[in-house]
């Protein structure tokens, strides 16, 4: 058995071009890969049967954020809460949070101002545009 490394973080959304555009536009990350996947092979993989999907995959440092676009799509879950069992959650460093946090875009929902929790670490949760949770925290 080899020693496993992380290589990415999947994310599945509806409108794979808005959430790149969030994706690229509120973080900086760059597209590094854009692909088709479908056929018997991949359905079965993915457990969804007739399944395809449309990916990109955007530099997030020592790993890749994998926006996904299915076909046929699933249903919306409810928004998710950080304490839900098996709740997910994209983790991002920047360089100052406060910072970052000034310069979002009006439109950006986050669930607080950053805070600093007792372990010293400051933190600030975002929803990209499909509800998905990105915790922004200090490099």
């Amino acid at each position: 058995m080899t020693d496993p490394t992380a290589h990415h973080v999947g994310v599945t959304v509806d409108d794979l071009d808005r959430a790149v555009d969030f994706y690229a536009e509120t973080f900086d990350l760059d597209v590094v890969a854009e692909f088709s996947v479908g056929g018997d092979a991949f359905a079965e993989a993915v457990a969804v049967e007739g399944a395809s999907a449309e990916f990109a995959h955007l530099d997030a440092g020592d790993a890749i954020v994998e926006l996904v676009a299915y076909e046929p799509a699933g249903e919306a879950g409810a928004d998710p809460e950080l304490n839900r069992l098996g709740a997910t959650h994209l983790g991002l460093t920047v360089d100052d949070v406060e910072a970052f946090y000034a310069g979002l875009a009006d439109d950006v929902e986050t669930l607080s101002p950053p805070r600093t929790t007792s372990s010293g670490t400051t933190v600030l949760f975002v929803r990209d545009p499909e509800g998905n949770l990105i915790e922004v925290l200090d490099a």
